[in-house]
């Protein structure tokens, strides 16, 4: 691993904590229930896409949130920056996390396929 893929890494990682840090700091009770899964910076350390745990929203509810983590995402920088004091804090992307929905319909799609082979 270069080095600096590790300073990459070590930003992730550090996103990862702080951001839902941050969250939590927010006056607007309906962000704290939100679960931060994942931190993906980009090469630069310029952007980062912020995986969020969908599991007990509703779809309605995550346009909803996705809209409320925009408006709080200066804050949400404001606090990385202060707290690492870094220079600058990546800009922030929240997204709902769909890996695991699409990993269920792909096993879904196995065990069809093994059904029908049986057959």
């Amino acid at each position: 691993m270069t080095p600096a893929e590790i300073k990459l890494k070590r930003t992730e990682s550090v996103l990862k904590e702080l951001i839902p840090e941050a969250i939590s700091l927010l006056s607007d009770a309906r962000l704290h229930e939100v679960d931060v899964v994942d931190v993906h910076c980009s090469k630069g350390r310029s952007d980062a896409k912020v995986y969020l745990d969908p599991s007990i929203f509703t779809p309605e509810e995550q346009r909803m949130l996705l809209k409320l983590l925009e408006k709080a995402r200066p804050i949400i920088e404001e606090h990385c920056m202060r707290e690492q004091g870094w220079f600058r804090s990546p800009k922030l992307a929240f997204l709902f996390d769909d890996t695991l929905e699409r990993s269920k319909n792909i096993e879904a799609l196995f065990a069809k396929i093994a059904k029908e082979k049986k057959e």
